[in-house]
């Protein structure tokens, strides 16, 4: 449920679009002026703004001006020949203008999309707020998924003996999340060292791991990670890369926790705590005999799953942002400390193939080529992103208002391959009204173009 303010000296238009929002269950609140329109939002922090444009001691370019700095998110009213007006309205900060009178279906949407703004901003304050937190859900996130995944870690964290595998695609954050069990552990004041498992010859990565001795003259002798690591953790970046030879010594160290030096006799107690990872299947790489299958059941005991960017919830994707942010402005001398709602809506659709790494690049070349601005905007962004995000940007060129509506119902249309369902849908209007403006800026063929040949598909 939303708080909705309607600020409109037209007792008709105010009860007819407080009794719309209320049969959605939204909570509605009323003013008649500018001066009791602003007391009111400034009392009641609404989520979302209907404001009429005329007012009787204003305009609503007043409220607007009064309410810059608050995040307001506003949609005007307008009658018809108030569309200029509003369009500069938008121009000063509206999220969008409505004509009265007002068809139900676009204010539906309308409103659907300026809540999913207002919600995103709110999510962006409650990050801001939380962000330099050390526990392992600051990391993570605050959806009930993320939560119950903390709960999970911060249980394994302090089993510090428990071996952890952190199973999950790459950039996910495995080694991040390595470091904080290992912080959040008894073992935290030990060392935590890591090590890839791939990219170095079997003996050479043997004695990286488990020390040498060798006899000539003088005597040698290499001291190994396990034992620099000693009360603390060590982490196998890339478990499965692990040669097939050695697989065996890691066992050992798994189970009786001792282990034998390159060229050397004597086994050797270890005391350290064995942090796994790998982005691979690993039933796959026992079935394909790439990993051996008693080492699969010890490394498997208690297996965290970390999800790719694009399956996370947005609340979690917009804490990490955020996070991120904060990080980065150390960094980035001079860089912007928010982000635009253009940049938002670029960064929340594009699916982040390289996930949490991606998204470390991309805001730290964003807060670069933005220093001195504002804000982070679209347009601050990698032009790969936006396109994959479908938010490409282009410099203002001067059209009338049917020509950037027929640009952007024909942009809508082909988003959706001609399908008018969907396309409507998305522009806030009536599938009949669409087909009305289709014929209107004569784009029938482009639909025809277009639209997926479906036997019974809507279209």
């Amino acid at each position: 449920m939303a708080t909705i303010l309607i600020i409109d000296d037209d007792p008709g238009v105010s009860a007819v679009l407080g009794a719309f929002f209320e049969r959605r269950s939204h909570h509605v609140v009323r003013a008649g002026t500018c001066e009791d329109g602003v007391d009111t939002f400034m009392r009641v922090r609404p989520d979302l703004v209907l404001l009429d444009l005329r007012l009787p001691d204003g305009t609503g370019f007043d409220v607007l001006t009064r309410l810059a700095g608050e995040e307001a998110v506003i949609i005007m009213i307008t009658g018809h020949a108030d569309v200029p007006l509003a369009v500069q309205a938008m121009q000063a900060g509206a999220e969008h203008f409505l004509q009265k009178p007002v068809d139900p279906a676009h204010l539906e949407a309308a409103v659907d999309r300026a809540l999913e703004k207002a919600r995103l901003r709110q999510l962006a304050q409650l990050a801001r707020e939380r962000r330099g937190g050390g526990r392992v859900s600051a990391l993570l996130g605050t959806s009930a998924a993320m939560r119950e995944l903390a709960h999970q870690v911060e249980l394994l964290a302090a089993t510090d003996r428990t071996t952890v595998l952190l199973v999950g695609e790459t950039g996910t954050g495995k080694g991040r999340l390595a470091e904080m069990i290992h912080a959040t552990s008894p073992r935290a004041e030990a060392p935590f060292l890591d090590v890839s498992c791939v990219g170095m010859p079997s003996d050479a990565l043997e004695e990286e791991l488990f020390g040498s001795e060798v006899e000539d003259r003088p005597r040698r002798r290499r001291a190994a990670l396990v034992e620099i690591a000693e009360h603390g953790t060590l982490f196998l970046d890339e478990v499965v890369g692990l040669d097939p030879v050695l697989q065996p010594r890691l066992l050992k160290l798994l189970e009786a926790r001792t282990y034998r030096r390159a060229g050397g006799v004597r086994e050797t107690s270890a005391d350290v705590r064995v942090i796994a990872s790998t982005c691979r299947d690993l039933v796959e790489e026992v079935n394909a005999g790439r990993l051996r299958e008693e080492l699969y059941y010890r490394l498997s005991v208690m297996p965290v799953h970390l999800p790719p960017l694009r399956a996370r919830a947005r609340e979690d994707v917009v804490d990490l942002i955020e996070r991120l942010m904060h990080e980065l402005q150390i960094q980035v001398r001079s860089a912007p400390s928010e982000i635009a709602d253009g940049a938002w809506e670029v960064l929340l659709r594009y699916p982040w193939p390289g996930n949490l790494r991606e998204l470390r690049n991309v805001l730290e070349r964003a807060l670069i080529v933005a220093r001195g601005a504002r804000r982070v905007g679209a347009e601050h962004l990698p032009s790969e992103v936006r396109r994959a995000s479908g938010a490409g940007l282009s410099r203002h060129v001067p059209r009338s208002l049917d020509e950037v509506e027929r640009a952007h119902i024909e942009r809508t249309l082909r988003a959706h391959n001609g399908n008018r369902t969907r396309a409507s849908r998305e522009l806030g209007i009536s599938r009949a009204t669409l087909i009305n403006k289709i014929k209107q800026f004569n784009l029938g063929e482009m639909v025809m173009a277009t639209e997926p040949r479906v036997a019974g598909g809507a279209g």
